[in-house]
């Protein structure tokens, strides 16, 4: 029931209740009943109320009230408080009152409403409803305490009577009369009483005590009554409703609702069904969207994961609140990164909850674009999934959002965005055909926006597309006249990029007409309709007239026609018709039959060369007279008769050879019989001793020269590609022949191009962005190339062939850039005796592509076959390994494949103004291979790699053995140890990188991770199936780190340091591996490196391996700043006390060169660990080490140290100040002495003018001025103000010099604070001086100059 509003005040009751007429009764029209008998008590208790205006009554009539109720407890009040016997009247009056509800019907009578008593039989002076007798005297505050004690008192005699006549329950009227009273005097008392009597009282009752408490109790008891409630719900679970209830209804702190919420998850599992409800009402009211967010995160295990967390992660995306959209982003990517969100529990999700998950569609659309767009290659499959399960679980209009969003993504520009919602689509085209049928005209949108697309992805676009349109529904069909428009409008334009777009449209639609049908109904033999066949070889006709009159074109669509064979299973007709031009073809443009003489007119004198097949080979690859034709055919200006010769490209000879291979492999399931002859085939060349005649010929003949080389090279790279894969012994030999034949000829090319500046190689990958632009791109690298990166000028590799070298990488490179110094005047010597070569890396592009299965070789260790002489009697066995320099090769390619595949770069937007760099061009074939599938090969290959790289191991310990323990020994090989070297770290990095592999962290790849370190760990334990993958990395580890007493280079070391590190992150516990990493990579760094040829390692390669493994070694050191101070102490003082080209005796890497790598990486280190720093002790080195480089780094670094003792440092002093006056005093001395060498560097850099130096400068004054303050503000907290100065610094040079150019300006420093709170004597205060410059400070407030400075930094 609810009461009457009291009103404003009680003096304007009591005049109502004299002055205005009485209001008429509702029952004025009906006779009145008997009065009932009034008590005759005239105690005190009855005299008052009586006076007061309230009349008991007997004999369950309730009591009746002539008065307002607050003008009756205002009349008590007065009449209590104006007696002459108060205090004592009110003890007489509640004996009165506690007498008068002895009676079992009186006190049901005061706890019921009392009634207005009528006058006249017309009218009431008092309001229809006023409250029962005992509420009105409980809102006296003089009585409530009693009236309180006498209520619970009177309870438990009525606990077990249950409900009375007129169904009133006296045990819930009591409660009834405490709820909202308008003050309760001690709440705090009648909190524990109420809990009190739960304790005891019948289960209803206590139901009814606890739904009332959030109405009896004020704000101020919420928290403690709740917790008394919730320990009360883990002891009785029939309470939990009515708890749940009061507590749902309390005022409760944001972390007591947190302990209670899981409270009561707690005892989920043990309440009632009909409780459940309530339960999760409770629990999902109480919870906030941070808090949901907060026990999604908490989830570490992905089992516990249930579909609840996917849903309540949607509703929060859908609310309006961008904190909770966020917020659900954040904890979706999280878990999706960490792999405790997978694709199965979507999956269930959208199954069994997709009429729920639909009316979130617009949240999920917005996560799933959000996630493709992502730069964390971790998170972007999981987009694509919500997308997949969108499309395949939703009605048709989420559906057209779905591939419109798609679209969109694709015509973003973002490489991967565009690759994934590519994938999407062409999935959704193969599992949703009839669905995806009808959105073909959303898709055919993405043909605007060609010009973004790499020629992978537009060969995806196309495949997509011509699966809609010629397919076998019905709906695609109508794009079907838009696609022959494009292709032919593309095919006939003379932009080579456009035409490449058509001849890469048109053989993928080549692809989808004339691929095999399952279910044909147009024919009953299974083949192609007639009029489709027609179609199909129309369009090749088309494609193949169109490329014609550019080599480059043919060559592209060879190129294309061969991935579609090696693709796709065409039509039996389509295959035929392709195969039998292309065999024809070939044989007529390229071979010739070998005579006694070849006749013709030729730039050098042809020869032919690299016959494998003997005396009796009668054919050969006319490559010479093809190329001096060609050549012939550009310079001369095109007639009637020339047009009407069929021109014949060498550029063609490579694809062309390709697409035959594949179509035989095709047509003889893997058999290559039938052109087994082209692998031992000799080619038409001139003879090769014509490169050591350079000099004399001229740049036309040396470009020709140049350009044979590259074809000839390019013909045996795609002859491996084709024979590799062969099992018989004889053709694996040949193989191995034509690698040594690359290898070798790679030496005269690098010696050719030297001699060549400017000179631009023929086209070898057809499909990139523009062959000018690459060309372009790559002419300028190509005179740079004649030397390495410090100027030194390679040497010309050894003629033969398994010894010789191929495209050193960076280690060759860094191993030859050392004795730079030394040498110069040898190098000049022998400039002319030595032909300098450069390094084919720049020119990558211009070779053609190795197919993965290549690699295969590197399985092969010996090889042998037997030979019979002319007398057939002697048997002869050769025995053929794979070289050095053939394993560099090989390993080269196999390293810049697993770079491009398996390491995840993340998808980033190109600036506007900057062009695309295509870095795809001659990865072709591997693009259309998933990282899943790389990673599974090399993980294969692992074993063989192994075995390589214990034969390296191996190699240089017996080296060392032999010249005891000396690298430079008199019988060291210089070129085969360089190779050795090279195979070396090629091996770990392919190890390294193939570990890296970001695929590995998912759930569905632990088999292949666990097969990846089995095959390393079974290399010391034969039986490792049965490990775990804890044990497996343990294994490996252990297996690795044998190889560390080999290292032939300090990059070779670096390389098996970090391919450490990432074995020991695989496992559950890295950081139990931590130490042996940090003390390998110490070992490294106290080694002394030196070269085959004796000379020290240097150079900048040297520098940055030695940059990064020093970075390894801080970053896995137990405790940094003792390592710090063990170098700077140590290897420091040891370098400033040796000789110039001498090293530090215990850190023999550290020396006048390597300093800055040091220093740099030193200060970076202790500025990460800024709170526990001994600052103070690397400044002093730079009075010796004054170099430009070393000064940058202490004005930038500098800056941060004070910025973080301003930030981190200083609140903790004006704490410790009082309590450790001393160690706060001797602190700020010694940073005294650093902010003083900070400023003599500000000083230097002015008087030197340097822009790089002056450029930190304005900032660090800023710094150093803040610090004077701060420790000002830091002594006036402490109350010692008096022992703070300022003074003027003179402006000094690095040596301590005054700059008597500045001699009038002040200076910029620092300061001390004295240990007592008085003021100091005259003796001290030199000591605390604090100094400062006030007029430079002027100058360092402005904003311009800072930023400026930040600018620079962020160069640096």
């Amino acid at each position: 029931m609810m009461r009457k509003k009291r009103r404003s005040s009680v003096d304007k009751a009591e005049e109502a209740t004299t002055t205005t007429k009485a209001k008429k009764s509702r029952n004025t029209g009906r006779k009145l009943k008997e009065p009932a008998p009034e008590e005759t008590n005239e105690s005190v208790f009855g005299v008052f109320l009586r006076e007061a205006g309230v009349t008991l009554k007997q004999a369950g009539t309730s009591n009746e009230i002539a008065v307002d109720q607050v003008v009756f407890q205002k009349r008590i009040q007065k009449q209590l408080q104006k007696s002459p016997r108060y205090p004592g009247i009110v003890k007489e009056f509640t004996t009165g009152l506690e007498s008068h509800i002895e009676d079992p019907e009186r006190f049901r009578n005061c706890l019921l409403p009392c009634v207005p008593r009528l006058l006249d039989g017309d009218s009431s002076q008092v309001s229809s409803f006023q409250e029962s007798l005992l509420r009105m005297l409980l809102g006296i505050e003089m009585l409530q305490s009693f009236i309180i004690n006498t209520l619970l008192e009177k309870l438990p005699e009525f606990m077990f009577d249950g409900t009375g006549d007129g169904g009133l329950s006296i045990p819930h009227a009591i409660i009834n009369q405490f709820k909202w009273l308008d003050r309760v005097v001690d709440s705090k008392e009648l909190a524990a009483k109420l809990m009190e009597l739960v304790s005891v009282a019948p289960v209803e009752v206590q139901r009814d005590i606890i739904t009332s408490l959030p109405e009896i109790l004020e704000d101020s008891q919420h928290n403690d009554i709740a917790r008394e409630l919730n320990s009360l719900l883990q002891e009785n679970t029939q309470l939990t409703v009515p708890i749940l209830d009061a507590l749902s209804s309390l005022n409760l702190s944001s972390s007591l609702l947190t302990e209670v919420r899981g409270a009561v998850m707690v005892t989920l599992a043990a309440v009632q069904l009909e409780d459940l409800p309530v339960v999760v009402k409770f629990v999902l009211h109480s919870v906030s969207a941070s808090d949901a967010c907060e026990a999604i995160e908490s989830v570490d295990e992905e089992e516990d994961h249930k579909v609840v967390d996917l849903l309540v992660l949607f509703i929060l995306h859908s609310t309006n609140a961008n904190q909770s959209r966020r917020g659900a982003e954040r904890v979706l990517k999280g878990k999706v990164r960490t792999g405790l969100i997978q694709e199965p529990l979507l999956h269930r999700t959208f199954r069994d909850y997709a009429q729920v998950m639909r009316g979130y569609f617009p949240s999920i659309l917005s996560l799933a674009q959000s996630l493709l767009r992502s730069p964390d290659p971790c998170v972007v499959p999981f987009g694509g999934h919500m997308y997949r399960h969108s499309f395949t679980a939703f009605d048709s209009y989420c559906q057209q959002e779905v591939v419109g969003s798609l679209v969109t993504h694709v015509c973003s520009g973002v490489g991967g965005e565009v690759d994934m919602a590519l994938e999407l689509l062409c999935g959704l085209v193969t599992d949703k055909p009839s669905e995806m049928a009808l959105y073909a005209v959303f898709v055919k949108g993405i043909l605007d926006y060609m010009d973004n697309l790499t020629p992978q992805q537009i060969r995806r676009l196309f495949h997509l597309l011509s699966g809609l349109a010629f397919g076998q529904q019905q709906q695609g069909s109508l794009i079907q006249d838009d696609m022959h428009i494009v292709i032919r409008k593309q095919l006939s334009s003379t932009v080579p990029k456009y035409k490449r777009i058509g001849i890469i449209g048109a053989v993928r639609i080549v692809g989808s007409m004339g691929a095999v049908r399952l279910e044909v109904k147009e024919s009953q033999n299974g083949s192609l309709p007639q009029e489709t066949l027609r179609q199909v070889t129309a369009l090749l006709e088309l494609v193949k007239s169109s490329s014609e009159s550019s080599p480059e074109a043919a060559a592209l669509y060879y190129d294309e026609l061969a991935n579609l064979m090696l693709s796709s299973t065409l039509d039996p007709q389509v295959q035929q018709s392709i195969e039998k031009s292309v065999i024809d073809d070939f044989q007529v443009d390229f071979v010739v039959d070998l005579g006694p003489k070849i006749s013709g007119s030729f730039p050098f004198t042809p020869c032919v060369l690299y016959d494998l097949e003997g005396q009796g080979n009668t054919i050969a690859i006319n490559l010479l007279p093809l190329l001096a034709q060609n050549v012939q055919m550009k310079g001369e200006q095109p007639s009637q008769t020339t047009k009407a010769l069929k021109r014949v490209s060498p550029l063609c000879l490579s694809p062309f050879f390709r697409l035959l291979r594949l179509c035989e492999h095709k047509q003889h399931q893997g058999d290559l019989e039938e052109i087994d002859g082209l692998l031992g085939c000799p080619l038409i060349l001139t003879d090769m001793d014509v490169v050591e005649k350079m000099e004399s010929l001229s740049k036309a003949e040396r470009e020709f020269l140049c350009t044979l080389l590259f074809h000839t090279i390019n013909w045996f790279r795609e002859v491996i590609n084709a024979f590799c894969e062969q099992k018989e012994t004889e053709m694996k030999m040949k193989v191995m022949t034509r690698l040594q034949n690359i290898t070798y000829l790679q030496t005269l090319l690098e010696r050719a191009l030297a001699e060549t500046p400017g000179y631009v190689p023929p086209v070898a990958n057809f499909d990139g962005e523009s062959t000018e632009g690459v060309i372009l791109s790559s002419a300028a690298p190509v005179i740079k190339a004649k030397k390495d990166a410090t100027g030194k000028k390679r040497k010309a590799p050894g003629k033969n062939s398994s010894e010789s070298s191929s495209q050193l990488e960076e280690m060759t490179e860094a191993d030859k850039t050392q004795q730079e110094q030394p040498e110069k005047e040898k190098e000049k010597e022998k400039e002319k005796e030595i032909r300098p070569g450069v390094s084919l890396l720049s020119y990558r592009q211009f070779f053609r592509e190795l197919d993965m299965e290549v690699l295969d070789v590197l399985q092969c260790g010996l090889l042998s076959r037997s030979l019979l002489d002319s007398e057939l009697h002697t048997k002869v066995r050769e025995e053929v390994l794979l070289g050095p320099a053939e394993l560099v090769f090989l390993l080269e390619d196999m390293h810049r494949k697993v770079e491009f595949s398996l390491t995840a770069a993340p998808a980033k937007r190109l600036p506007f103004f900057k062009a695309r760099t295509d870095k795809s061009v001659g990865f072709s074939h591997l693009q259309q291979r998933s990282s899943k599938d790389i990673a599974s090969y090399c993980v294969q290959l692992l074993p063989a790699l192994c075995s390589h790289l214990e034969n390296c191991h191996n190699h240089f310990q017996t080296m060392l053995s032999d010249n005891n323990g000396v690298v430079d020994g008199p019988s060291t090989d210089i070129q085969q140890h360089h190779l050795m070297s090279s195979s070396y770290q090629l091996l770990l990095q392919v190890l390294s990188t193939t570990f890296s592999w970001s695929g590995f962290s998912q759930p569905g790849q632990r088999s292949l991770l666990k097969k990846a370190l089995g095959a390393l760990a079974e290399r010391l334990k034969e039986e490792s199936a049965e490990l775990t993958l804890e044990q497996l990395v343990k294994h490996s580890f252990e297996y690795l780190v044998n190889f560390r007493s080999t290292m032939p280079s300090l990059s070779t070391a670096l390389c098996l340091s970090q391919l450490l590190s990432t074995v020991s992150e695989k496992g559950g516990n890295s950081a139990s591996y931590r130490e042996q990493t940090a003390s390998l990579a110490k070992r490294f760094l106290s080694q002394d490196w030196v070269t085959a040829s004796g000379q020290k390692e240097r150079g900048n390669k040297f520098n940055e391996a030695l940059h990064t493994l020093l970075r390894i070694y801080l970053e896995h050191v137990d405790d940094v700043l003792k390592a710090v101070e063990e170098i700077t102490e140590r290897g420091v003082a040891e370098l400033l006390n040796a000789s110039k080209d001498e090293s530090s005796a215990s850190w023999p890497t550290l020396n006048r060169q390597t300093f800055l790598v040091f220093y740099k990486v030193l200060m970076a280190e202790l500025e990460k660990a800024i709170r526990k720093i001994p600052v103070g002790k690397v400044s002093d080195n730079v009075e010796v080490f004054d170099s430009r480089p070393v000064l940058i780094v202490c004005l930038k670094y500098g800056r941060l140290f004070l910025d973080s003792f301003l930030r981190l440092g200083m609140p903790l002093l004006d704490n410790s100040f009082k309590r450790h006056k001393e160690d706060v005093q001797s602190l700020l001395k010694v940073f005294q002495l650093s902010t003083r060498q900070l400023h003599h560097m500000c000083g230097h850099s002015k008087i030197h003018q340097d822009t790089s130096l002056t450029n930190h400068v304005p900032a660090l004054k800023k710094s150093l001025e803040l610090f004077v303050y701060r420790v000002k503000a830091m002594l006036t907290l402490n109350n010692c103000q008096e022992a703070f100065w300022i003074g003027n610094l003179k402006n000094r040079n690095l040596k301590g010099e005054e700059i008597l150019s500045q001699r009038s300006q002040g200076s910029d420093e620092d300061e001390e604070e004295e240990e007592q709170r008085s003021p100091l004597p005259q003796d001290q205060s030199e000591d605390e001086a604090m100094e400062t410059d006030c007029e430079e400070s002027t100058t360092v407030n402005r904003e311009d100059d800072v930023d400026q400075d930040d600018i620079i930094e962020d160069s640096d």
